[in-house]
């Protein structure tokens, strides 16, 4: 038997360790852009426990100053379908690194406001800027891994999300007195930019762009109208929607809700809401890994028809320890839901469309985010049971209706072993 050349004795070894070198860098990739995803969502969040405490420093009606967080949102939410569209023609990388810069310099200038109105406009510049980071994460996680192994890769990143969540909930609120909201922008515009030099190294993992012109405006309409041409895709994004206003509705308020209620001051109120987030920080890969094995049938019916229980509990007398459970419940309601409304989204396009769907999905939920947090405020004039009762009782609707709508989202028949995926 004849020799073989050294050139191709070596082949094999030399690709497996191509391929194990690739795999890290991806991982250490995903780690960055999912930090990123948290820092974004610990801002956002910061916003809503602050909110008494800042009509204080500004002098406004705690209505006046709620306006922040739908400035935020509805900016967020525009700015992602322009995002989504400008990656498929020129690359993620280079939009989610210009996203992120803008995001760390506004954020860091928020910090200078004076006055509610400045602070509305330095909020909505940062939802102008952020929105391109997370849904070109996912659009990057639809372009490298097949629909049976993204569950726990969006798993990884809505943990991030959520522990972003858990964080800004409670630590806004809580470290405010010490160090005074202006330090917590800057604080966190200083971890972003320390996130973004990190990133550096690692924008040659990211594919080439998948069209070679920016569409038209007619080819624009036209890639919506296949998104939403399908039964599944109509669906989905309706329930993407009013799930973004049922939380952001509830969740926003909260700060003022525990404060009327129970005379919490920022620390308490601070702690009282940092359950919500800790669920999906501790178990949004599990919830991720089971969806890539039982599908997605069982787990948003439950988790849509678990806030809708959450909310309506906090109708009545009950105790605060009754209200963190409760904020502990809504927030699990969250993580059932969103991340798997992402990867039905992820499945909806093709490759050459994937930044224009995930684009379409923020701005679909950060839209529900904006339209929740003011329509929930506007409910407040008839007083906080009206407001959960009705927003409580059509989530609940919404979630019994789900059991018939999604029975149909399971696993396709060659996933892998669940201990096998990556």
């Amino acid at each position: 038997m004849p020799n073989r050349h050294p050139k191709f004795e070596h082949q094999p070894h030399t690709e497996a360790a191509d391929r194990t070198i690739r795999l890290k860098q991806h991982k250490n990739l995903f780690s960055l852009l999912s930090i990123a995803a948290g820092l974004i969502f610990l801002q956002g969040y910061m916003i809503a426990p602050l909110i008494p405490r800042l009509a204080e420093v500004f002098s406004v009606p705690v209505q006046e100053i709620g306006f922040i967080v739908p400035a935020y949102m509805l900016s967020y939410a525009l700015m992602a379908l322009f995002y989504g569209l400008i990656s498929d023609r020129f690359g993620r990388w280079p939009v989610i690194r210009i996203s992120l810069a803008i995001f760390v310099i506004c954020t860091a200038l928020t910090a200078t406001a004076q006055t509610a109105s400045q602070m509305a406009l330095w909020r909505l510049l940062t939802g102008l800027g952020a929105s391109g980071v997370i849904p070109l994460t996912f659009a990057l996680i639809a372009d490298l891994f097949p629909f049976e192994q993204r569950g726990s890769k969006l798993g990884l990143v809505f943990a991030a999300m959520e522990g972003g969540m858990a964080a800004g909930s409670a630590g806004g609120a809580i470290l405010e007195p010490f160090v005074g909201w202006r330090s917590l922008f800057v604080g966190t515009a200083v971890l972003a930019a320390l996130v973004l030099w990190q990133m550096q190294p690692y924008g040659d993992l990211f594919d080439a762009p998948n069209v070679s012109n920016l569409p038209t405006i007619r080819q624009i309409f036209a890639g919506y109208r296949q998104i939403l041409g399908s039964f599944r895709g109509q669906r989905t994004y309706a329930y993407v929607l009013w799930n973004g206003i049922y939380h952001s509705g509830v969740y926003t308020w909260l700060g003022l809700y525990l404060s009327q209620r129970y005379q919490m001051d920022a620390l308490s109120i601070g702690l009282t809401i940092l359950g919500y987030g800790i669920p999906g920080l501790l178990l949004s890969s599990l919830i991720g890994r089971a969806v890539d094995r039982w599908g997605r049938r069982w787990l948003i019916p439950a988790g849509l028809v678990m806030s809708a229980l959450a909310g309506i509990a906090m109708i009545f007398e009950i105790s605060a320890n009754a209200t963190t459970v409760a904020v502990l419940v809504l927030s699990l309601g969250y993580d059932l839901t969103q991340p798997l409304f992402v990867g039905i989204v992820t499945d909806l396009g093709d490759e050459n469309s994937l930044g224009q769907t995930m684009g379409l999905k923020v701005f679909t939920l950060f839209t529900g985010f904006g339209i929740g947090s003011l329509l929930f405020g506007e409910l407040l004039n008839f007083g906080f049971e009206v407001s959960l009762t009705l927003f409580g009782g059509i989530q609940l609707i919404a979630g019994l209706i789900a059991f018939l709508l999604f029975w149909q989202e399971v696993p396709s028949p060659q996933i892998e072993p669940l201990g096998e995926q990556g």
